[in-house]
């Protein structure tokens, strides 16, 4: 998985909808490039009229990607990523890349792999603030005593996401809902 650096101006972007055993997926690509992957009703997602048209041409390999994330035959993701947000966000962004498929780690873990060990709260801002949940792991980062703290898709798909990486099946959108 590669990343561009998010210091080219504003390029055209334009979206799609992928359905997903956690809901549809709003994939975003700027530029042809893969920027977000939005669920229904995320904290922090943009305002629908930010993705641009529909087209589902740049989406293919990610699509396909996810779709075997989602049937227990892929554990990470090799695509090429836009990431923008502030270098400290990118930073955390690129951190969470290395926490391995059903693995968690805490703010603080995070932090001390960064070298800011008294940044957890900052960790988790920028953790809040990611543009492509799933594919950039956010919801493998857990609370210091092992609680599931904050996702921006909501605790029970958090849930549902690290029961699939462990084996245990994935929950029904009913389940989610």
């Amino acid at each position: 998985m590669t990343s561009t650096p998010a210091t080219a101006p504003s390029a055209a972007r334009c979206h799609t909808v992928v359905d997903s055993p956690c809901g549809p997926l709003t994939l975003v690509a700027t530029g042809g490039v893969l920027s977000g992957l939005y669920m229904a009703g995320q904290r922090h997602r943009p305002a629908q009229e930010e993705f641009g048209p529909r087209d589902d041409s740049p989406f293919g390999e990610a699509a396909d990607q996810l779709a075997a994330y989602f049937a227990g035959t892929r554990t990470d993701f090799d695509l090429e990523l836009r990431l923008d947000g502030t270098p400290f966000q990118r930073s955390v962004w690129e951190q969470l890349r290395t926490v391995p498929y059903g693995r968690t780690r805490t703010y603080g873990q995070l932090a001390e792999a960064l070298g800011r060990p008294g940044a957890s709260r900052a960790v988790g801002l920028a953790n809040g603030r990611n543009p492509l949940g799933i594919i950039v792991p956010c919801h493998r980062v857990i609370g210091a005593s092992g609680s599931l703290t904050g996702y921006g898709g909501g605790i029970d798909r958090k849930r549902a996401l690290l029961a699939h990486e462990r084996g245990e099946g994935y929950a029904t959108t009913a389940a989610l809902s």
